[in-house]
């Protein structure tokens, strides 16, 4: 067996084990009624053993992969997706060593499985590096910063235990509908993972030649029905559907469409599960924080940024600029990905303002910690599926 199959099979086997230990956190805290906090204590012991024995997986994962490739498992949407997941988990980890706080394992841990799940639709197969790629800094720059926003989502995961104690989910409110979509995003990406495997069982390919921005022909494979289409788009597949729309150059229309499928699909999940429960999403896991202590998720929202921000600005601003002159030979160029690394700075570094000069504790800080890693995310999903730029390889 090669290193390669290992490395997808410790996947896997992180994967699972994440999953279970989703469950047993979630009946932990369930099973905690009287807030005696003896069953939730035993329980949640069983599920951070477990946790950790999916967060050995996904290391090995990292480590055999590596050696299979030759370089750090950074330099494409897999590869970075995979180590989000990774940190995010990580992240959980210490949290729960210092804290011992089982709820933030129902939100941290659910969160890095659909990271990962979203990972594999990606192409995973190993291969070569490319020029721009080849440098000791893909290393450096990327891991720093995958490991600073895999901390600094432990704000939100604080962040939205937190909301969901305090919201009245009966009262109709700007901050009810915010906490709903927030958690209605996350059944987007799930729509994502569906939508992807119904298309890929159903074998559906169609490939179309376009004009880019530079006059040159070009080709381009959907996997799902195209709704959006390049420059004069040509149907190289016989049969299939034509484009609804046409797109200009900067934006990559294949991947438009799978977030439009991804949309489509998640909305249609949603409605099942109100249609089913009679309930919002937030209101099925409000039962799950009554016990919560809100002190400490703020403290523990606060933590995770004072300590991913310093590494965030190490990591996906001066390490990147250095790369960035070595190899396009300038600091900055307003590429998509650059701007939104500085607009994810530039909001930590505001929360922090806010905290400490103007005393946003509390509710705010939960908001703040949220919309973070909204932040994040975007500049995960959308810039890298959407907006062409010199980081399009990932």
């Amino acid at each position: 067996m090669s290193l390669a199959d290992i490395s997808s099979n410790l996947l896997y086997v992180a994967f699972f084990a994440y999953l279970i230990a989703t469950f047993v956190f979630g009946g932990a805290v369930k099973g905690n009624k009287q807030r005696t906090f003896k069953s939730e204590q035993r329980w949640s012991k069983v599920a951070f053993i477990i946790t950790l024995i999916g967060f050995a997986a996904n290391l090995g994962y990292f480590f055999t992969r590596w050696g299979a490739t030759g370089h750090a498992p950074l330099s494409n949407l897999f590869e970075f997706a995979t180590a989000f997941g990774l940190t995010i988990v990580g992240g959980f980890v210490i949290l729960y060593a210092i804290y011992k706080t089982p709820v933030l394992g129902m939100v941290v841990l659910p969160v890095a499985l659909l990271i990962i799940a979203f990972a594999s639709m990606f192409p995973s197969e190993v291969s070569p590096l490319i020029p721009a790629l080849q440098s000791h800094w893909l290393a450096i720059h990327v891991s720093t910063t995958v490991i600073s926003e895999g901390i600094l989502s432990m704000s939100a995961a604080a962040g939205i235990v937190y909301l969901l104690k305090v919201v009245d989910m009966k009262t109709k409110s700007k901050k009810r509908f915010w906490l709903e979509t927030m958690l209605y995003a996350l059944v987007v990406v799930v729509g994502f993972i569906i939508a992807s495997v119904t298309f890929n069982v159903m074998d559906y390919e169609a490939e179309f030649t376009y004009v880019d921005k530079d006059g040159k022909d070009q080709e381009m494979v959907y996997n799902l029905p195209p709704v959006f289409g390049m420059n004069e788009h040509v149907s190289l597949t016989e049969g299939t559907m034509a484009p609804l729309v046409e797109m200009p150059p900067v934006i990559d229309a294949g991947k438009l469409t799978t977030i439009f499928w991804s949309f489509v699909f998640g909305t249609v999940l949603y409605l099942l599960i109100r249609l089913i429960t009679r309930k919002r999403l937030a209101e099925l896991l409000q039962p799950l924080v009554k016990n919560v202590d809100l002190q400490l998720m703020d403290e523990i929202g606060y933590r995770a940024i004072i300590i991913g921000f310093p590494l965030f600005s190490l990591g996906a601003l001066i390490f990147a600029m250095i790369w960035a002159q070595i190899a396009w030979s300038r600091f900055w160029g307003w590429d998509p990905k650059e701007v939104w690394a500085l607009i994810t700075w530039l909001f930590y570094a505001a929360y922090l303002h806010l905290r400490l000069g103007k005393g946003w504790n509390g509710e705010r800080a939960a908001w703040l910690g949220v919309v973070g890693f909204a932040i994040i995310m975007f500049n995960f999903v959308v810039v890298n599926l959407i907006i062409a730029g010199l980081h399009s390889y990932a």
